[in-house]
């Protein structure tokens, strides 16, 4: 099995894991309820997507 034959620095190791960072997901406003939901997803405060009710939620 080969074996690496110069160590890697840390600077190098830093540069090649730069990109490895986790973003946050973004979020938008709901048209219907005004609340933070995923873009592209149904909103899960009141169970619409793109303006109509495709879950029926729950009142807590």
């Amino acid at each position: 099995m080969p074996v690496p034959k110069k160590r890697t620095s840390k600077s190098r190791k830093g540069m090649r894991r730069a990109h490895d960072s986790l973003t946050a997901p973004g979020f938008g406003e709901c048209p219907q309820c005004h609340e933070f939901k995923r873009p592209h997803h149904v909103c899960p405060h009141c169970g619409y997507y793109k303006d109509k009710e495709v879950l029926e939620v729950e009142a807590i």
